[in-house]
């Protein structure tokens, strides 16, 4: 296992395959996938197999989104980190992408902006990436917010399979400032 980045409340480490269970409790919430196309997780087999793409993502890239798990309880709170996306989104191909996603009961803690800051210092100072971008669907506000408070710029709106997104972008330049 390893550890990527730790915070005050949190450990940011590789998800494994035992996390199956926290993948599936977040990951079946419709609540959870109510901006995510609105199509949750229906068997733990499913999470098994999103977590094998996932750690895929680690060997293949090199980096991937990795679990969140409360530092003093070790409960899987769920995941966060980056992509790297190899197929063009909004013009863009071959880009860091933050991504995030709790389960219910974190949200509103501010969970997501500290596992979202700690996942952009790793960006900048270990990856050595000179931008980061991120997603977020026009109605999730919650999410919105996170991105804002994390120090990303919302750029512009563009359509994402017929739904329409936020573009928010961050350079090194402007997180080492914030």
């Amino acid at each position: 296992m390893n550890i990527f980045a730790t915070t005050e409340r949190l450990i940011l480490r590789t998800l494994l395959p035992t996390d199956i269970e926290g993948l599936f409790a977040l990951d079946s919430d419709p609540e959870v996938h109510r901006y995510l196309g609105n199509k949750p997780t229906t068997t733990k087999e499913a999470a098994g197999a999103a977590i094998e793409f996932i750690r895929k993502q680690y060997l293949d890239n090199g980096i991937g989104r990795w679990a969140v798990i409360d530092k003093h309880t070790n409960d899987f709170i769920g995941w966060a980190g980056l992509k790297l996306v190899k197929e063009e989104t909004n013009k863009h191909i071959d880009y860091y992408d933050l991504g995030y996603r709790l389960r219910k009961e974190y949200w509103g803690k501010g969970i997501a902006t500290e596992a979202a800051k700690a996942c952009l210092s790793y960006a900048f100072d270990t990856l050595n990436a000179r931008v980061v971008y991120a997603i977020a669907d026009c109605e999730n506000t919650g999410s919105d917010k996170v991105l804002k408070k994390s120090g990303l710029r919302f750029i512009e709106t563009f359509d994402l399979d017929g739904t329409p997104h936020h573009w928010y972008r961050i350079g090194k330049d402007e997180f080492m400032q914030g």
